[in-house]
């Protein structure tokens, strides 16, 4: 016993099963949860989280670090702070975007060997489907890699091709091996264009060349996947934007494929119809959609169609985005705020609890509810339910204190991801993150942002403490 460290409070939610109450949480020295005892025991803890809310660390399971390759745009250092600044304790690294594209075993290892001593809190990575490399992804799970993800349009990087139905078939035939998981960005071409003799500068422009009915199409082709599959091959669709797409969905389930869902804190927070001219920090593939299309999805939030919440951080760098801020400069003949020819992806790492929480309480939605969209099934999804999304004796000590009354306005200084262009800033939220806990370590202390202490600098722990996760995938028990 001399070994634990305990972590108390008297708002203390275990799972989101359970009542909100007092508890005090023990760890042991390998980061692993001893025991917890209904009570708030302050003496001798080394966090006392008194009225805030002590919670479990979040889960994202859907992040762009782009590294390595194009740590301009971003980087795992970088991306790692902003995490735990946010109470996320674990990150999923998406396949692309980085270079080498993480599509087979060697380029998983080249990823891995990057992030070593620059984790702030745990990282794993997915792998990439693309044509002719089926034979890869057995070999890349073996490794470690969480899964997989494929994109049935273009990408937007010349490395990371779509796949078309029979290759797509050629892959999942290997995933059936392994009972594997495979994710799709899930739009198709329908004919749509943009229309060229609109003002590139104007939102509805863009928006209306990616219409719903892409994201509609593609899904009938992953349900259609999915039950040729079943039950062996899990479909999971990345980022669904598209209400339109939620009858098929729920049709699917009804139906019990082993189909998930997800949807992006920014289409659950931002309508189309308030997103300002020449403001590319907006733009992202598939589109904001309208109020309408948001109040749908939070239909689906809440009747449990959507299965889980992620930021799908995709930032890159001004110039890209066709915007001047953080020292961008345009090339020559560029637009500034061209939202046709910018770079499609919302940076928000580590800023979607305030976000969920500011706009989701006003909807009905319970920290129980928090807990099971931004925890707990993005732990599942990932393959770590055995290890993260809920405290429970054996599991990791992964926690975030957080004030749910607190005012947060998102301004520059609170932004940790490397380039500091976003839609939320300035935005004036509800909820302040004080602590990110990684078993059992602190790497995020919000009251240690202006010590001269030489284990903390700038509220972040002076040591990297994050791990790279590779272990056995546990989705079920």
């Amino acid at each position: 016993m001399s070994q634990e460290t305990a972590f108390t409070g008297k708002r203390v939610l275990l799972n989101s099963s359970a009542e909100i109450g007092p508890a005090t949480i023990y760890v042991d020295s390998a980061g692993k949860i001893s025991r917890i005892i209904n009570e708030h025991l302050p003496e001798g803890a080394a966090i006392d989280a008194g009225n805030k809310v002590l919670m479990p660390g979040i889960v994202d399971g859907h992040v762009h670090i782009n590294q390595p390759g194009r740590t301009q745009w971003e980087g795992v250092v970088t991306a790692s702070h902003s995490a735990a600044a946010g109470g996320v304790t674990t990150i999923v690294d998406m396949p692309l975007n980085c270079i080498p594209s993480t599509v087979t075993a060697d380029a998983y290892i080249q990823k891995r060997e990057s992030f070593k001593d620059g984790m702030w809190v745990d990282v794993g990575t997915w792998g990439g489907v693309v044509p002719g490399n089926a034979g890869d992804l057995v070999p890349m799970l073996e490794v470690g890699a969480r899964g997989f993800k494929c994109f049935l349009c273009d990408s937007g990087v010349e490395e990371f091709p779509p796949v078309n139905e029979d290759q797509l078939r050629a892959a999942m035939t290997e995933l059936e091996k392994k009972n594997g998981l495979i994710m799709f960005h899930a739009e198709m071409d329908t004919g749509a264009s943009v229309d060229t003799t609109q003002d590139p500068t104007d939102y509805n422009t863009f928006l209306s060349s990616r219409p719903p009915n892409m994201e509609v199409k593609a899904i009938d082709l992953v349900v259609k996947m999915c039950r040729e599959f079943a039950p062996h091959v899990t479909c999971h669709i990345v980022h669904l934007s598209a209400a339109d797409a939620l009858p098929a969905i729920r049709a699917a389930k009804a139906e019990g494929l082993p189909l998930t869902v997800e949807t992006c804190f920014h289409y659950l927070t931002i309508n189309a119809e308030d997103v300002p001219s020449c403001s590319t920090e907006y733009k992202c593939c598939p589109p904001i959609r309208s109020k309408s299309n948001r109040d749908k999805l939070w239909e689906a939030i809440l009747d449990g169609t959507i299965d889980f919440v992620v930021s799908d951080h995709s930032p890159c760098t001004p110039d890209l985005k066709l915007h001047p801020c953080c020292g961008g400069k345009l090339s020559a003949g560029a637009v500034e705020g061209d939202f046709v020819k910018a770079w499609g992806g919302i940076a928000s790492v580590g800023i979607g609890l305030p976000l969920l929480w500011t706009e989701g309480r006003q909807r009905g939605l319970s920290f129980q509810d928090i807990v099971r969209l931004i925890c707990e099934r993005t732990a599942v999804h990932s393959g770590l339910k055995d290890r993260k999304g809920r405290i429970a004796a054996g599991l990791d000590a992964d926690f975030v204190v957080w004030d749910p009354e607190e005012d947060n306005q998102i301004t520059v200084d609170k932004l940790h991801f490397r380039n500091k262009l976003t839609p939320y800033q300035e935005r004036v939220c509800k909820g302040v993150v004080h602590q990110t806990i990684v078993r059992g370590n602190t790497v995020y202390d919000v009251t240690k942002s202006a010590t001269n202490d030489n284990k903390w600098e700038k509220g972040f722990s002076k040591n990297a403490l994050g791990q790279w996760l590779d272990t056995p995938i546990v989705r079920s028990d």
